[in-house]
């Protein structure tokens, strides 16, 4: 084996054990996905700056507000029935001014990164229940749960960022438009 392998294949090992350590410390905090695999990605992705809520959870709760932290091209391919588009780059608390801040408010994205960091905007704004959703629209998805367009139809269609990130969508079509 040369050197450069041998780095190569420590560095992909301590990457692995990185990712498990991630996901083992957060298991109690963090819900669980249908894949194992994503749920490490997730754990080792995500801070906990804002408290999760699963998919099952979120079905329990549907008096909560949806607020959609994706591009509107990514949201008018589909989203959650009742969704906010509230945008990621061009994101303002300007867009959530009529919210009571004790509204129940879920956050939620692709993932669930991006809507991590809007989730923590708004903790900072003075919203006191905000969720972030756990493995986000791809989740979602991947569970059987519905999903609409931007005109409130019916679809199977999800905008999945990028071909790299589109791996973690195991149901629904990929359609990047």
């Amino acid at each position: 084996m040369t050197t450069s392998s041998l780095v190569r294949w420590l560095g992909g090992g301590l990457l692995l054990a990185g990712l498990a350590a991630a996901y083992y410390s957060r298991q109690a905090a963090a819900p669980s996905t249908i894949n194992p695999l994503y749920s490490v990605m997730l754990n080792g992705l995500l801070q906990e700056s804002v408290p999760f809520v699963s998919v099952a959870q979120l079905r329990r709760q549907p008096a909560s507000v949806l607020l959609d932290t994706r591009p509107p091209a990514e949201f008018a391919v589909s989203h959650l029935r009742g969704a906010r588009e509230v945008g990621y780059g061009d994101f303002s608390l300007a867009k959530v001014q009529d919210l009571p801040k004790n509204a129940p408010i879920v956050v939620y994205c692709s993932v669930g990164a991006r809507s991590e960091k809007i989730g923590a905007r708004l903790q900072q704004a003075g919203y006191t229940n905000v969720r972030n959703l756990y493995g986000g629209i791809f989740e979602w998805v991947n569970e059987g749960q519905p999903i609409v367009t931007g005109h409130d139809q019916p679809t199977t269609r999800v905008h999945p960022y990028s071909p790299a990130w589109g791996i973690w969508l195991q149901r629904g079509q990929k359609a990047y438009r």
